[in-house]
């Protein structure tokens, strides 16, 4: 049996008071996942329902269904409740297909990389 330290407690206490919520866990990844949290363990390793990744590319967005998700405990590093009264996202954002906001992170991913060789000549030009 391990011994629980204060911050253990706490951690407990405050996700009980998440239980049958509708959250926002947010991974060290980057990800973003919405779903209602049924069960949780000392670890904050974490069950959602029904849950689904929120997928964001500029003013484009995709909820992706994953169903019922366990999420390790160490690859969290937000949990915060949705205000189901309140829009979720801003009115100019538009949802898309799985495979329409999947070609738009592909995009994005490349112009990201042609960014970074752009900057690697500039910075390889610059006689400083």
């Amino acid at each position: 049996m391990s011994w629980a330290g204060p911050e253990d407690i706490y951690l407990s206490t405050s996700l009980a008071n998440y239980l049958d919520k509708k959250l926002l866990v947010l991974l060290r990844d980057g990800r973003k996942l919405l779903g209602t949290l049924r069960s949780f363990d000392q670890f904050a390793n974490a069950v959602l329902e029904g849950a689904c990744e929120r997928v964001i590319v500029g003013d484009l967005y995709c909820d992706i269904p994953l169903g019922l998700y366990i999420i390790r405990g160490e690859n969290v590093v937000l949990i915060g409740e949705l205000d189901l009264e309140k829009e979720e996202l801003p009115p100019h954002m538009t949802c898309v297909s799985v495979d329409e906001i999947k070609r738009a992170q592909k995009a994005e991913e490349v112009a990201s990389d042609l960014k970074g060789t752009m900057k690697k000549r500039m910075d390889f030009l610059d006689m400083d």
